[in-house]
């Protein structure tokens, strides 16, 4: 593993780690700053939690044993898609800066929007990376391909091997006659 890789890793997942730790333990504090999202959510998805406090829960959840996997750089890809899919709702919930009235709480939220696009444009990344190692649709295109080559290669073989074949075959054929 490169150092980047194990020195990133661990710094993308801090926030979600201890963001998570939080949300677990005191979801009540984000609940009402979370309501307008998460009620539209649950409405749509059914398996979902009805009360607030529990989908903040959930989420905090995700985001700890997610981040924790991609600090530790077990399954990093899909524990930065999970996050991924975590701060989305996270951010729209918790920094609607274009509500805010106050010009300078507006500038604060919009601050944190734009650090929470950051990190999720990093998650992107890490969800992507695979560490220098062929991802499996490559490795599954390049195997197409090779077998292609070597049918390829067969039927050719094939086809340059008959013709000399049936043709002593016929001599032969004829020669017994």
């Amino acid at each position: 593993m490169s150092l980047l890789r194990l020195v990133g890793r661990p710094m993308l997942a801090s926030m979600f780690v201890a963001g998570g730790m939080d949300s677990l333990r005191a979801p009540e504090q984000v609940a009402p700053a979370a309501e307008p999202v998460v009620q539209p959510v649950t409405e749509r998805v059914p398996q979902l939690p009805d009360r607030t406090e529990q989908v903040v829960r959930l989420n905090g959840a995700v985001q700890l044993v997610a981040g924790l996997l991609l600090g530790s750089g077990r399954l990093p890809r899909p524990a930065a898609l999970a996050i991924a899919a975590t701060l989305v709702p996270t951010t729209l919930a918790g920094h609607r800066f274009w509500e805010a009235k106050d010009p300078d709480e507006r500038a604060q939220q919009r601050i944190h929007f734009l650090k929470n696009l950051s990190m999720l444009g990093g998650l992107l990344i890490a969800a992507d990376d695979t560490a220098g190692a062929p991802s499996l649709a490559w490795r599954g295109r390049h195997a197409a391909h090779d077998l292609r080559r070597e049918a390829n290669l067969v039927g050719r073989s094939v086809r340059a091997t008959a013709r000399p074949a049936a043709t002593v075959g016929g001599m032969k054929a004829k020669l017994s006659h």
